[in-house]
């Protein structure tokens, strides 16, 4: 990834962003409604990791610098946005009405169901970055610039929607258990752990990269892509334990109701 043509459009779009949903969450705090100050932070966190990713000075050689990018714009930035619940915020804002019946109605689409059950996010997510680092995109994508902002674009919103797949924690079409969700974060690691592994042999095709540049990407790819996916299973995990806690809760009040009250 390379501080392409689309990278200061992203980066205002994302400075906006985080702005915005300052604001929303101020107005739902001010009228009495419940919204955490930590999504704010994390909000804050995801976009300032996108932004540095897409404009930001990032050490290393070549190669490295463009996997800490990677990391930043496509792993980082897009889990942490996925868990301050952009969408649960704007549908809260909206008042009853045509837009946001028409916000509904888009994430209730069979469409983005499709895009959002894991296994196609994840597809999406790794398949991308194996096409871009096993084949001629990645040389292809320096020699044409309008081709390397598309890939820029492609990570973040593919990354995004693999986050949102897997922590599902807006309201979007479909109900995929905390199994599945499970089961494809770890394949989706897996992946992206051989891909590093691979990268730490030899880089993308018709690239010429320092033998010590490459495998400083390669170990930063692998550790880094680690430490985003145990956060993505922290987030598993406390869902997993509050939907327990909620189980035995409603069992215990079962219980609790004499046999001849019913």
């Amino acid at each position: 990834m390379t501080t392409g043509p689309v990278a200061a459009p992203l980066t205002l779009a994302c400075v906006c962003a985080a702005v915005v949903y300052t604001v929303g969450a101020t107005r739902l705090r001010r009228r009495g409604d419940a919204w955490p100050w930590r999504r704010d932070c994390v909000f804050a966190a995801g976009c300032a990791a996108v932004v540095w990713g897409l404009a930001g000075p990032v050490p290393g050689g070549p190669f490295t610098a463009h996997t800490g990018r990677h990391l930043l714009t496509a792993m980082a930035g897009p889990a942490l946005l996925a868990v301050a619940r952009p969408l649960t915020l704007v549908l809260r804002l909206l008042p009853p009405g045509r837009p946001r019946r028409g916000l509904l109605r888009v994430a209730h689409s069979p469409a983005a169901g499709g895009l959002l059950f894991p296994p196609v996010a994840a597809a999406v997510d790794v398949g991308g970055l194996w096409l871009l680092y096993r084949t001629d995109l990645w040389e292809a994508a320096h020699r044409h610039a309008l081709l390397g902002g598309l890939l820029e674009l492609h990570m973040l919103l593919a990354g995004l929607l693999f986050a949102m797949a897997v922590c599902r924690l807006d309201p979007v079409r479909g109900r995929c258990g905390l199994p599945l969700r499970a089961v494809t974060l770890l394949a989706a690691g897996a992946a992206h752990a051989v891909l590093a592994k691979s990268l730490y042999l030899s880089g993308p095709p018709a690239t010429a990269f320092a033998a010590a540049d490459l495998r400083a990407g390669a170990q930063l790819m692998y550790y880094g892509g680690d430490a985003v996916e145990v956060f993505l299973a922290l987030v598993l995990a406390v869902q997993w334990y509050a939907a327990t806690g909620r189980r035995r809760a409603r069992q215990a009040a079962r219980d609790a109701v004499p046999a001849g009250a019913h």
